[in-house]
């Protein structure tokens, strides 16, 4: 993704959350649009609270079952109604920063024991995937930079998300996927864009 396909993704993210908390209706997808975006991927819209930078909704789809444009435009209404917190109002809209990533297709992370998968995750460049049982959970390669977490805290809290114990990505049951993202976002709402 070049800089100006990464700007048209999350202000595409952002008119869709616009036109939904004010009028309850989806964007149409643009006639005039890069042609990657066409293209089926996995994405994931964050929304963060501006200036405080606090997590107001975070949706996607991990996996490669939409085009690009509809899956952003999906992913923006549904972080409004992140079940985590209350729905997104018509006066947060001017509070809130948007954030799009999109990911390349999770692999499964092939170890002969669990204990090697932590040389075979890169902090600030793998997401995460753990299913185990009819257990799932994903975190974004951002989260792990954010919170300065190192690879065995990550695989942790990647197991909490799930609802699995801490030390679940041990048990040798578990499938542990990894993935890259491209994510782009405002500077303040409505604001820049910025390759993070």
């Amino acid at each position: 993704m070049n800089q100006k396909e990464g700007e048209f993704a999350v202000r595409l993210a952002r008119s869709s959350i616009e036109m939904w908390v004010e009028k309850r209706k989806t964007t149409p997808a643009p006639k005039d649009m890069p042609e990657e975006f066409r293209t089926m991927r996995g994405v994931f819209t964050t929304l963060n609270t501006w200036p405080e930078g606090e997590l107001r909704g975070c949706i996607g789809y991990p996996y490669p079952v939409l085009p690009l444009v509809t899956a952003i435009i999906k992913s923006g209404i549904e972080a409004t109604q992140d079940p985590r917190f209350p729905e997104l109002e018509t006066d947060e809209i001017d509070k809130v920063t948007v954030e799009v990533s999109i990911l390349t297709e999770p692999d499964t992370i092939n170890v002969k024991k669990p204990e090697d998968y932590p040389k075979k995750i890169n902090i600030g460049e793998d997401g995460l995937i753990i299913k185990l049982g009819f257990s799932s959970g994903l975190l974004l390669p951002q989260v792990a930079v954010e919170y300065g977490w190192d690879v065995k805290t990550f695989l942790e809290h990647l197991c909490s998300k799930a609802g699995l114990e801490q030390d679940a990505w041990k048990s040798g049951k578990a499938e542990i996927l990894k993935f890259q993202a491209e994510i782009f976002c405002e500077e303040e709402p409505r604001g820049n864009i910025k390759r993070v």
